[in-house]
């Protein structure tokens, strides 16, 4: 700040001194608000994102609900013509018939335990039994040779590992319970106490969760492998604390594989050590993350991430080329859906040639809309964009991969397989808030990845587990 007694020398010096400090300090002004206003925009364009504009998660949404980008289907709510409804049926073989004789006549009180039964009306009542843990007795007998006299020892079933240990279908629930329904440890027990009477400690637990994770390690390679031939795959990662620190579960999926991998990179080292994209010849579809570039396979971007960012500029700047862009990209996708609902492989050429003109053209207008912002003199970098700006030049560069799905139907519109599938993690961390440890947390990956896998291809999670706590899992085909 320029003090009383300097002012007043610049003033002696003469006009000419006088016209240099005030357009100085004009000068500093207008860099100050430059910034300040540069600032003001970063915190309205934060407060204006939520769910339907951005990546942010709708938990974080606040009041009012922000509009969803699902567009009306027409159709009125609830199940739809032709949907076959589920409810009890009944039961041609019941486990127990209980009948019930009136005893005495309604009208006069005469006994009528001798009388004729002339109807009945019959109802079912869908119950569970009484439950309680069955211990069975294992006797290894030693029988001795009435020929050599060499007495040969009869050997143990391999769920009867000690004097006294719980079988495979107990420790399966355990680990269900845990692993699959995301139940705390503490949780567990008392649900295991409460059920079947049983006093199952942490050690216990522990010890099933290990063995299931030794078990599937042969599963999770095949998963691995059967992903890596897949002609389409989705990839996403999401952050996951791990021992109070950040690291990261990387996913690879289809609608009939899953793999989790949890690595402390988000980039490249940490995609390429789950190893799933080293040497992936199909098409990895993501958001768009740099890191998947560096793999040689063909890539399809999420367009769901273009219409939420596509919205924001349209509704925060009011730019219409942001609104344009949005509806080309829906009716795209409208149109692609609807070819392959007729039963066709493909768009016509000219359709498809008109589509990248068009989308070509608004992402030209982006870039007119959003001019680099001017560069102070020695600034490093590039000129600076605004964020229609970037998106206008990212759309424009990965045209190509952007519209992946008009070239080939077998590329989704989107990315929401894989985000779909990272879902329950972010449960986890909403109930325990992270892992312990590392090992902890590789186990949890490694059983999820074989029970999505299982689950998506028509098996029951518990039956899945179970089988693994038998030293058998399933052999999940692709």
């Amino acid at each position: 700040m320029i003090t009383r007694d300097e002012i007043l020398r610049i003033y002696a010096e003469g006009p000419e001194a006088v016209v240099a400090l005030v357009a100085g300090l004009l000068a500093v002004q207008a860099a100050e608000v430059a910034a300040l206003t540069a600032r003001i925009q970063a915190l309205e364009d934060r407060l204006a994102k939520d769910s339907h504009n951005s990546h942010q998660p709708p938990s974080r949404d606040l009041p009012p609900k922000p509009k969803s980008l699902r567009q009306a289907s027409g159709q009125k709510p609830g199940g739809q013509p032709g949907h076959r409804g589920t409810t009890l049926a009944w039961c041609a073989t019941p486990d127990a018939v209980v009948v019930h004789a009136p005893t005495q006549c309604a009208n006069c009180g005469a006994s009528l335990a001798t009388a004729a039964v002339v109807r009945e009306a019959r109802r079912q009542v869908v119950d569970v039994p009484v439950v309680r843990l069955r211990t069975t007795e294992h006797v290894a007998e030693g029988r001795r040779c009435t020929g050599c006299g060499q007495v040969s020892q009869a050997t143990f079933p391999s769920e009867a590992r000690g004097p006294v240990s719980y079988g495979p279908r107990l420790r399966g629930v355990a680990v269900y319970l845990n692993q699959y329904q995301l139940l705390p440890v503490a949780r567990s027990q008392a649900l295991l106490a409460d059920l079947f009477g049983c006093s199952f400690s942490v050690g216990s637990l522990d010890a099933a969760v290990a063995e299931c994770d030794a078990v599937l390690a042969a599963t999770e390679t095949t998963i691995q492998q059967a992903l890596r031939q897949a002609p389409v795959a989705h990839f996403d990662e999401t952050g996951l604390r791990v021992a109070r620190k950040q690291q990261w579960v990387h996913v690879a999926s289809t609608d009939q594989l899953t793999h989790y991998a949890v690595h402390p990179r988000r980039g490249a080292v940490g995609m390429a050590a789950a190893g799933v994209l080293p040497g992936f010849g199909g098409v990895a579809v993501h958001d768009g993350l740099h890191g998947y570039r560096t793999f040689a396979c063909g890539h399809a971007l999420c367009n769901v991430h273009h219409l939420r960012e596509l919205t924001f500029i349209a509704e925060q700047y009011d730019q219409a080329w942001a609104a344009d862009s949005k509806k080309l990209l829906q009716a795209l996708h409208q149109a692609v859906a609807t070819a392959r609902a007729a039963g066709q492989e493909h768009l016509p050429a000219p359709r498809v040639t008109r589509a990248h003109q068009r989308y070509r053209a608004l992402a030209r207008a982006g870039l007119a809309a959003n001019p680099p912002q001017p560069k102070a003199p020695g600034a490093p970098g590039p000129p600076k964009r605004s964020p229609g700006g970037k998106l206008a030049e990212r759309l424009g560069r990965y045209e190509t991969e952007a519209l992946a799905f008009l070239q080939d139907f077998r590329v989704p519109f989107d990315n929401n397989q894989a985000e779909r599938d990272l879902r329950m993690l972010k449960v986890q961390q909403k109930i325990s808030g992270g892992f312990r440890t590392p090992t902890g947390a590789a186990r949890f990956a490694r059983i999820r990845s074989y029970l999505s896998t299982a689950r998506k291809q028509g098996y029951s999670p518990l039956t899945a587990l179970q089988a693994a706590c038998t030293g058998s899992p399933l052999i999940l085909t692709t």
